[in-house]
């Protein structure tokens, strides 16, 4: 049976780590090289670096600090925010990452998925998708951009599969309406998403207890779960994590 992967996310505004709600109200809790280093020690199996600004703020990816982070771990890194162009992705990629995350911007472009996909392989392509509850959209779910603050007219269910056939070789599936709550990850969006896209799906927001992790990983179906507050200020580590989840016959790397 394959291993779960548990992936720790620093978002990253203004060159410090942040955390916030619902895309909301963050506030600084470290810096991101030292946390870092530290969840690398941990031994978690990869690390997601998100510029929560950039583009919002219509601005590139902080190479500088993309390289620093990349010199403290050997382990898969992914970088989000601001890349919306095939140099970017270049620069991202030689600055030390292994894949990068397309959100706001391949829905703005959707031709960067697939033109970045060719150039460097479909595993270095992941789309970051925001979803929010919607009634009014066909899967129950809406896709926004520009971190959480501008609703599209597309459909969750319908942009994910659409991004996979562009060349998108994983998905990390962010809840707005869960994160940051430490209420559980949202299930049935998770489910939904992987059960009807052929790449691996990465649940991300809501993480608070490690039954949250097994309900996502077994039940909603994810491939992954991507952690933040739990390990930057609920008192777990990667280690004590994933030796619970293993307890609990979740299969993981230990």
């Amino acid at each position: 049976m394959l291993k779960k992967r548990i992936i720790v996310c620093l978002d990253v505004k203004d060159g410090r780590t942040t955390k916030g709600v619902k895309f909301q109200n963050n506030v600084d809790i470290g810096d991101p090289v030292g946390m870092a280093k530290k969840y690398y020690e941990q031994g978690v199996d990869e690390l997601v670096f998100y510029d929560i600004m950039a583009s919002a703020n219509s601005r590139g990816p902080i190479l500088n600090l993309i390289s620093k982070v990349a010199e403290q771990i050997f382990i898969p890194f992914c970088v989000g925010g601001g890349i919306g162009c095939v140099e970017d992705i270049r620069s991202t990629i030689l600055a030390g990452a292994e894949k990068v995350s397309l959100n706001s911007q391949a829905v703005k472009n959707p031709k960067l998925i697939t033109e970045g996909a060719k150039i460097f392989g479909n595993q270095c392509i992941v789309l970051g998708m925001d979803a929010k509850k919607d009634e009014s959209a066909p899967s129950g779910y809406s896709v926004y951009i520009n971190g959480g603050r501008v609703k599209t007219e597309l459909d969750a269910l319908e942009w994910a599969k659409h991004a996979v056939e562009l060349g998108a070789g994983e998905i990390v599936l962010n809840s707005i309406d869960a994160d940051g709550m430490k209420t559980g990850y949202e299930l049935n969006l998770t489910k939904m998403i992987a059960e009807n896209v052929s790449v691996p799906v990465i649940a991300s927001g809501g993480g608070g207890t490690v039954q949250h992790l097994k309900d996502v990983l077994t039940d909603g179906k994810a491939d992954a779960a991507l952690i933040a507050s739990m390990v930057h200020s609920l008192g777990y580590t990667v280690q004590g994590i994933k030796e619970e989840l293993k307890g609990e016959g979740v299969p993981v790397r230990l």
